[in-house]
């Protein structure tokens, strides 16, 4: 398909359908929700998460605001959504007060006023565990889609969690590791209840986790996997047919149409430096090209054995050395097959 032009000096970005909370609030106070909390502008989108997560649609105006919103205060602590292509995840902390933002940090420099980390200097590297209201809060947002929803834009996952916050930021990039950012992810965002045991207290607090959603952690650093796969990741063994595979050398193949050890040997230096091997040689291919050069090794002693001529004697074999012949690359300790004659 060929696609029209696009304005080069603008970012191009879906539109924001609304917000998947954790909590919500009962007058002027803050709750926090043991189950998803959807909001919108849009009726429609609010009324369709009643009826796929339950709950009971109504309107409702987020404070200091006076726009009025949709919301849902669904049964469902977990909801399927989708990791979109590009880089869904954005974290940083941040304290806010009526006026707006009041610092914005990324754990080492205040990005509004340029300063070294506040929090951290005036309360050590535990300054998380301050009140809240004296330090900035670990802010963690997450773009996904909900694939059951109408409308094609994105919604976005905000938690204030500081054990949220590594968690999201190591499971993100595991998977950006295998796709690169290109094409869909299934996942599962579950609200999972905690504590934590300081100084006596035991504080309850609940912390979304992302979750891969019907794939294998195989099929998701495997590579790209298409949208059909993502939207359906329950078809079987269907889906892991449909994933875009990185196309590979068939290096089986390739061992056993080599003539010698040596041969099997080289091949497997090849495959080492693609990554297709380990360096210990413990891999089950490794074990695979350690027996195939093993029966090379085999064919070259049964095809080198001298047999008699017609008197019964045994021809003498001279064998010169040429100067700078290349010598055998050694396989690694853990996989080595006999030396076998360069033809």
């Amino acid at each position: 398909m060929t696609m029209g032009s696009r304005l080069l000096n603008i970012q191009r970005r879906t539109a924001e359908h609304g917000r998947l909370r954790t909590g919500y609030t009962q007058g002027n106070r803050p709750v926090r929700s043991a189950t998803w909390v959807i909001t919108s502008h849009a009726e429609e989108h609010v009324r369709r998460a009643a009826d796929l997560w339950g709950g009971e649609p109504e309107q409702w105006t987020p404070l200091n605001s006076s726009i009025s919103q949709w919301r849902v205060i669904t049964k469902a602590p977990a909801i399927e959504a989708l990791i979109t292509p590009g880089d869904p995840l954005n974290q940083y902390n941040e304290m806010w007060s009526k006026g707006g933002c009041q610092r914005r940090c990324d754990g080492e420099t205040e990005l509004l006023t340029r300063q070294p980390c506040i929090c951290a200097a005036r309360f050590g590297e535990d300054w998380h565990h301050q009140k809240k209201g004296t330090v900035c809060s670990a802010t963690s947002r997450l773009n996904v889609m909900l694939p059951d929803l109408s409308g094609m834009g994105m919604w976005r996952a905000e938690t204030h969690s500081f054990y949220a916050a590594s968690e999201w930021g190591g499971m993100v990039d595991m998977v950006l590791a295998g796709t690169r950012g290109d094409g869909f992810v299934p996942v599962t965002l579950r609200i999972e209840p905690r504590q934590r045991v300081a100084n006596g207290e035991t504080k309850k607090f609940p912390v979304v986790v992302v979750e891969l959603r019907g794939v294998t952690p195989r099929q998701a650093l495997a590579g790209p996997m298409t949208a059909a796969v993502a939207l359906d990741p329950a078809g079987g063994g269907q889906a892991v047919a449909a994933i875009e595979a990185p196309k590979g050398r068939d290096w089986i193949a390739d061992a056993k149409g080599a003539l010698t050890s040596d041969d099997v040997r080289d091949l497997w230096m090849e495959a080492q430096a693609a990554g297709a091997v380990h360096h210990k040689g413990t891999d089950p291919l490794s074990k695979q090209l350690m027996a195939i050069a093993a029966e090379k090794d085999a064919e070259t002693r049964a095809e080198a054995e001298p047999g008699p001529d017609a008197d019964g004697a045994y021809e003498a074999e001279v064998i010169d050395e040429e100067p700078g012949e290349r010598q055998s690359t050694h396989w690694p300790v853990a996989a080595q097959p006999g030396s076998g004659a360069r033809r």
